[in-house]
């Protein structure tokens, strides 16, 4: 059988001028991606910052996937404060659950009936990051030092492969570690798995990091004209992976990466 599987770096819903998107208009900035699985990063539930969207379920419904997972990482809102609280240990969110107040984290959305569903939390380093955003007690745009937030990964046990979403910190060396701790859970998930996210590691890294292949290879990131390769398919070259393809949508700093494998 032949599976399309893509990831999206969602950037809060997001558009390219940094204004967020309401729920309908999210929907259709989706409504022509057309994949079976699809592993979503930065993904808000709840926050004001995105109208108090539940990020998932509009995707979820643009998507026409019954199957799908939420797993937070923090509870409140990333911002260079660190007001929010972590979700330890993070739990799966599904379709029938309601968050009470907002959170952020990733999912992982299926077309395709699932055996199973797992989450592993991946930790978080203490590096922070430069990042140009508005001061919410000003509005004045200024540089920030964001801290990272706790990382995870969601896995998917379709019938013929096993599917995993992620996000990785921003800190090469972090990533790295979280990646490595990724490899020895994926090993023992049934295969062949598939790890779908946006890695922030660039090129050909995450692949031999993890002991797989590239099923796509192309620039990603940033979405209007990018350099570099942060969004990652990887598995095992027997997938026999086919049309690749890197594709800007209407919303979010990165590129929609998918490709089209059989599995058996």
């Amino acid at each position: 059988m032949e599976l399309r599987i893509g990831t999206l770096n969602l950037a809060s819903g997001r558009d390219g001028g940094g204004r967020s998107l309401d729920a309908a208009t999210l929907r259709a900035a989706l409504a022509e991606v057309d994949v079976d699985v699809l592993a979503v990063q930065e993904v808000d539930v709840g926050q004001p910052r995105s109208h108090g969207a539940d990020q998932a379920a509009e995707v979820a419904a643009a998507l026409g996937t019954p199957e799908w997972r939420f797993a937070a990482a923090v509870a409140g809102t990333p911002d260079p404060f660190r007001s929010w609280t972590p979700v330890d240990p993070p739990v799966l969110r599904g379709s029938w659950e309601t968050l009470t107040g907002p959170h952020y984290g990733i999912a992982l959305f299926s077309r395709l009936p699932v055996h199973r569903w797992s989450v592993l939390p991946l930790g978080a380093g203490r590096a922070r990051l430069p990042l140009r955003a508005p001061d919410p007690r000003t509005g004045q745009t200024r540089r920030w030092w964001f801290p990272d937030e706790p990382r995870l990964a969601i896995a998917a046990e379709l019938e013929h492969c096993t599917v995993v979403s992620t996000h990785l910190s921003f800190a090469p060396h972090t990533a790295l570690r979280q990646l490595t701790r990724l490899r020895r859970w994926c090993a023992e998930l049934p295969g062949p798995v598939v790890l779908a996210g946006d890695l922030n590691l660039v090129g050909p890294v995450p692949a031999r990091v993890f002991g797989a292949a590239r099923l796509v290879s192309a620039p990603t990131y940033p979405a209007p004209a990018p350099r570099v390769q942060f969004d990652h398919l990887l598995g095992p070259a027997g997938l026999d992976p086919q049309r690749p393809e890197v594709r800007q949508l209407s919303l979010g700093d990165h590129r929609l990466v998918t490709v089209s494998v059989s599995p058996g």
